[in-house]
């Protein structure tokens, strides 16, 4: 965080911990110059993006649940 705060480092996108779920009062949920991720940081591929985004689209109209959602009761 120092890094950030002075400057040398602009953003910061963190993806995993040392212990998981990230407490809810750690310091990196509050701190504007970092994202926290859900543990799913991995290489996309266009086409199979685009196949989960197509059927999620088809989901939503439909009135489906979406795919690959964030369980947000986990801390994230």
């Amino acid at each position: 965080l120092a890094a950030l705060d002075a400057g040398h480092i602009g953003h910061a996108t963190l993806d995993v911990f040392r212990v998981e779920p990230l407490a809810g009062d750690h310091p990196f949920w509050t701190h504007p110059s970092v994202t926290v991720t859900p543990h799913i940081a991995a290489d996309t591929r266009p086409s199979s993006s685009a196949r989960v985004i197509a059927e999620n689209i088809r989901r939503g109209q439909a009135g489906e649940p979406f795919l690959h959602l964030v369980d947000r009761a986990r801390g994230y």
